[in-house]
């Protein structure tokens, strides 16, 4: 919710351009949707005409926008957060499954191809973490330029142990550009 101390807030705790963008995507949120919003936010939602959903933008995106994406996104996008699809739901939809067996097919350490070519998968696609994800290191981010700096960093770790992180040629064009 965009209210008073989230980031993305002004002093009327909110920023009605956000709110603009983020109704012509998702319409017009009902009462009972704006019920987590800050008074502000409400208010002004109250004072402008209904917008309908256009969620079929999403397909413009992307070319490669597939319906269980945009199914996914749709049950993502929602103003009120108990109506919002569960982690474990999310994780469990067919568009992330489809990209878990491709990562499971030939990317991961957990499975292995056994000498007869067949390839013997994990039992548990989605392992419990031991502890909680801590975040400080993304909240210490706080420019463009330090992101670039850190992930150059990072890649010039990864180089220096022989290994290069999957998806980075360090010879193509845009590697040397980013590198800069």
């Amino acid at each position: 919710t965009l209210c008073i101390g989230h980031p993305a807030t002004t002093a009327f705790g909110f920023l009605p351009g956000n709110l603009e963008l983020i109704t012509e995507l998702l319409g017009t949120p009902s009462l009972e949707d704006m019920r987590h919003a800050c008074e502000g936010a409400r208010s002004h939602m109250l004072r402008r005409a209904p917008k309908p959903r256009s969620l079929t933008a999403l397909y413009t995106l992307s070319n490669h926008a597939t319906h269980e994406a945009v199914h996914l996104l749709c049950q993502m996008l929602v103003f009120d957060p108990d109506k919002r699809i569960s982690v474990i739901d999310a994780l469990a939809h067919p568009y992330v499954d489809e990209g878990r067996l491709r990562y499971h097919s030939c990317m991961c350490k957990c499975c292995y191809t056994t000498s007869g070519g067949m390839r013997q998968y994990t039992g548990e696609f989605e392992p419990s973490a031991t502890q909680p994800f801590d975040d400080l290191w993304e909240r210490k981010l706080t420019s463009v330029q330090q992101v670039k700096e850190e992930m150059h960093k990072f890649i010039a770790e990864q180089l220096q142990t022989g290994r290069v992180p999957l998806c980075i040629n360090p010879q193509s064009a845009a590697f040397k550009s980013f590198a800069r």
